[in-house]
């Protein structure tokens, strides 16, 4: 069924409310948030905040050309209130993104709430690699062990380069409680974890579907 007076469908329609209530959540998230950075001149927060402004810019503008899926979006949206409340929501003497949500035994800090944070958030990137390269995989998805692999290192490539953000927030904010080699590597291994699910999660929704691409 097409709307009659600028002729889209009702599919059409629906993904544009979800689009606009979307991009509505992520203003909300950003002034909100931005607001309170300033307020406590959190620097190291304030520069996140540019950041997903502008990937914000890129998505928008790119999204009558790129076949983004919603619940690519929606989780690009959930990694960017994740993100954020990590750094803005104060937990006893300290702030969400340093809570230990599991203390698994080893040597290493396991499960804290940023890494969680990692795993959805390049979860979320490679649903959007998959969505960047979906219509060149139509012919390929048979090889799916092939285009899994090529699409785990997009994800882990895109944690990679969010390694750099936190490297140059670093320096710029010296006192950001980024973290050392250690924390980085955690990082990139819950990067990996979050890409590998979600891969497992393409396969099941898009791969086996007839309709995939």
């Amino acid at each position: 069924m097409r709307n009659p007076r600028i002729g889209l469908s009702a599919d059409d329609d629906a993904m544009i409310r979800s689009h606009l209530i979307l991009l509505l959540i992520n203003l909300v998230l950003i002034v909100g948030f931005g607001v309170l950075f300033v307020g406590r001149r959190n620097y190291e927060f304030i520069i996140y905040v540019a950041v997903i402004i502008g990937l914000l810019g890129v998505v928008w503008a790119t999204v009558r050309f790129v076949d983004y899926t919603l619940d690519a979006l929606i989780g690009l949206t959930v990694w960017s209130a994740m993100h954020l409340a990590g750094g803005g929501v104060p937990i006893g003497d300290g702030r969400l993104y340093d809570i230990m949500l599991l203390d698994l035994p080893g040597p290493y800090p396991i499960l804290r709430y940023d890494q969680v944070v990692h795993i959805w958030g390049f979860g979320a990137c490679t649903l959007v690699a998959h969505c960047l390269l979906r219509r060149a995989l139509h012919e390929a998805r048979k090889h799916w062990v092939a285009v899994g692999f090529v699409l785990i290192m997009a994800g882990l490539g895109m944690g990679a380069l969010n390694e750099i953000v936190e490297f140059i927030a670093q320096e710029i904010v010296p006192d950001s409680g980024v973290g050392g080699y250690e924390n980085t590597l955690l990082d990139l291994c819950a990067d990996l974890i979050g890409a590998m699910l979600g891969v497992a999660y393409i396969r099941r929704r898009y791969w086996q579907n007839p309709g995939f691409g």
